[in-house]
């Protein structure tokens, strides 16, 4: 048996995992995620010690018209993924999303709340999540929100690039979330697949969000501060910046369940912040 089988290789998270850990990444070059049956295959074949799936379909807007590709990648082949875990006693763990509620409220949202996605992307990454535990094998659900890191696209990277051609911004102010640093992330799924691989029982849903929570206006703040740009942030609503794809207004993560089983704690945006934007410079 060898050792942790990741599914993504060039997204947020799969590079941050390569780079804390002895891990095998499989891209597109080797696996077709609309495929389910190839990534069966690659279990099957690789035997790993456990699965952490960091690929999806992220193309939130996108999905809005290729739903059908967006279920097959992020609905149909965590199902096959999970089946084959399940078949050889392999934890899988899973990354999913805050899309799958519908952002009402201000409370944050427990794993055990109900699900109401209110976009193609929320519905096929809970096609996802309904199939992994469907498949009756150990594993880890974990939503998380606002992905940020030096790699791929994401919020802070988009305003880095937005402040050095324009003098000011406007931001929305009305949705707020937890960023989540992508290395943060990386190292929790790494340490729950030690734990799950000890104690199965461990297995099921869990939320893992960056604190403090803010309004994307707010961290845009934050951002030009840490960066030391001058562009000056206007905060809007969430109608005034139209998109195909429903935001949830409350992305807010209780994280509490996740602390408590593994001892990982929510980590703080701000201090990592830093190293991204150093790495980005």
């Amino acid at each position: 048996m060898s050792g942790i089988l990741v599914f993504g290789r060039s997204g947020q998270v799969a590079t941050e995992l390569q780079r804390r850990a002895d891990v095998t990444a499989v891209g597109r070059d080797r696996c077709n995620l609309a495929s389910p049956d190839a990534c069966a295959a690659i279990i099957e074949s690789h035997r790993p010690r456990a699965v952490i799936n960091a690929a999806a379909y992220t193309a939130v807007d996108r999905a809005e018209e290729e739903e059908a590709l967006a279920q097959a990648i992020n609905g149909a082949a965590p199902g096959a993924m999970a089946a084959a875990c399940a078949k050889r006693g392999i934890p899988l763990i899973h990354i999913s999303t805050d899309y799958v509620f519908d952002g009402s409220g201000t409370k944050p949202w427990a794993p055990t709340a109900p699900p109401a996605p209110q976009s193609a992307y929320g519905r096929t990454k809970l096609a996802g999540e309904e199939a992994v535990r469907a498949a009756g094998g150990c594993h880890a659900i974990l939503r998380t929100s606002w992905v940020f890191s030096a790699h791929g696209s994401n919020f802070v990277k988009t305003m880095l690039r937005l402040a050095d051609s324009r003098e000011s911004l406007n931001v929305v102010a009305d949705q707020i979330g937890g960023p989540t640093p992508a290395r943060a992330i990386a190292e929790a799924c790494l340490r729950i697949a030690d734990q799950l691989t000890d104690d199965p029982a461990k297995s099921g849903t869990y939320h893992f969000s960056g604190a403090p929570d803010v309004s994307w206006y707010d961290f845009a703040r934050v951002i030009f501060a840490e960066a030391g740009k001058d562009a000056t942030v206007h905060p809007i609503p969430t109608s005034d910046y139209p998109t195909p794809a429903s935001r949830p207004l409350n992305s807010r993560l209780d994280c509490r369940s996740t602390e408590d089983t593994f001892g990982i704690v929510r980590p703080d945006w701000r201090s990592m912040l830093g190293d991204v934007i150093k790495h980005l410079e």
